[in-house]
């Protein structure tokens, strides 16, 4: 656990936890907990059992927010993308007057690049910091949702010009992954809409309206995922049809070769035959002249496929 007090964007460590119950003279402050710290944190914050529960919980937390008496209590959800799998990570924040305290089970990048901004325009209540965190989760999203798109991009690629049976388990698992996030995407917009239009005493007035442009990329993310599932049923549907003209092209050299070796089976089944008197069955070159007959009508009926580009 990490304690810090921010004023001005400067932060100034804390070593004992008592001195956050009061509030300092400026700014506010800042703990960075783990979920194994709340068993101290609960009783000097007043912290609500349930929220404690939802932290300590090992099921994924859907993004929420709970208004209770003395703090509000935020979920939101991290994105990370690592090329195989989407990751969501659960970012929790209890906000109250003079203090914020994150809790998160794994790291969270965006709270490491939030340490600069805070410098940059030199924070010092926590319901700004609440708003700058929420906006870095947000645009991540973006990042993401570029990478996704590079993914299909290549995928659609890759299908076009060389299309292989580990295409249709990359298709299928990508698009369960899209499916999985639009899900978790709409809760995230409604905490996000509630930061924006509910009367929230610890969140001042004027910075409540800027959740309005947050909620509006939310919406925006919201849609292009929406966008990105279309495009994975597009995709599929592409791979069913290059797998059907695949096989449509290897059928047709199939009975080309067939129709080839059609005539020439002819002529070797008659000359086959046991009979004693045929033409040309004893003349001395009459084998070389039955094997020049096929190669040319062999050599002919395949100039003609190829002409007619059946070939």
């Amino acid at each position: 656990m990490k304690i810090r007090l921010v004023n001005a964007g400067v932060f100034t460590p804390i070593d004992e936890i008592d001195e956050t119950l009061t509030p300092p003279t400026e700014g506010f402050y800042w703990i960075d907990a783990d979920v194994e710290d709340l068993e101290l944190l609960q009783p000097l914050f007043n912290l609500h059992d349930l929220a404690v529960e939802d932290c300590l919980s090992e099921e994924d937390q859907r993004p929420k927010i709970e208004i209770y008496e003395s703090h509000y209590f935020i979920v939101v959800n991290s994105i990370r993308f690592d090329d195989e799998e989407i990751f969501l990570r659960a970012l929790n924040v209890f906000l109250g007057r003079h203090y914020i305290i994150t809790v998160t089970k794994q790291k969270i990048n965006e709270l490491r690049i939030l340490k600069p901004m805070l410098w940059e325009q030199e924070v010092s209540e926590p319901d700004m910091f609440l708003y700058l965190l929420i906006d870095l989760v947000v645009d991540n999203y973006f990042s993401v949702g570029d990478r996704i798109e590079a993914r299909i991009e290549k995928l659609e690629e890759d299908i076009l010009m060389h299309t292989k049976k580990s295409h249709l388990s990359e298709i299928i698992g990508l698009r369960s992954e899209i499916l999985w996030l639009k899900k978790m995407l709409g809760p995230q917009k409604e905490v996000i809409n509630t930061l924006n239009k509910k009367d929230l005493r610890l969140i001042d007035d004027q910075l409540q309206k800027y959740f309005s442009d947050i909620y509006e990329n939310a919406v925006k993310i919201s849609e292009t995922f929406e966008t990105y599932r279309d495009l994975m049923g597009n995709l599929r549907e592409a791979y069913q049809s290059s797998i059907a003209n695949r096989a449509n092209e290897i059928m047709r050299v199939f009975t080309a070769i067939t129709t080839i070796f059609m005539p020439l089976t002819v002529i070797t089944g008659i000359y086959g035959m046991n009979f004693d008197h045929m033409p040309e069955l004893h003349t001395k070159y009459g084998y070389y002249g039955v094997i020049g007959v096929m190669l040319t009508l062999g050599c002919g009926m395949l100039y003609v496929f190829r002409k007619k580009e059946w070939l």
